[in-house]
């Protein structure tokens, strides 16, 4: 029997000890962060989508008003549309063809910075 060698053995695993701990925790915390930068991008993506929804109801609705179809200024109501949706009417131009072009901004940010809209409409071709 090898006395010598059992001790040694020993010896390194009480020094081994609580290492599948540490290594479990940084584990951990690797996959709490990469969840963390999931639910930013989740967060950011249904932003970007409210914005985008919030640009196409108020294209829509200055276009009417453009064409003649409902009453009032395009842009005025254009801003009017884009406030019900919790968002900012940053910029409302008319093009060629009795089309309206508009950008939107939500009210609501995330941490990856403000969510914002784009969109054109006007008649049918």
């Amino acid at each position: 029997m090898n006395i010598g060698g059992t001790r040694n053995r020993l010896e390194q695993n009480s020094r081994e000890r609580g290492s599948g701990t540490i290594l479990a925790a940084g584990l951990a915390l690797v996959v709490m962060a990469a969840m963390a930068v999931v639910l930013l991008l989740a967060q950011s993506a249904v932003l970007a989508s409210r914005a985008a929804g919030a640009a196409d109801l108020a294209a829509l609705a200055g276009a009417d008003a453009l064409r003649g179809i409902t009453q009032g200024e395009p842009c005025t109501i254009a801003a009017e549309v884009a406030g019900r949706h919790a968002a900012a009417l940053l910029s409302c131009a008319e093009g060629p063809g009795q089309t309206l072009e508009v950008r939107t901004e939500l009210e609501e940010r995330s941490v990856l910075g403000p969510a914002t809209g784009r969109a054109r409409a006007g008649p049918p071709p």
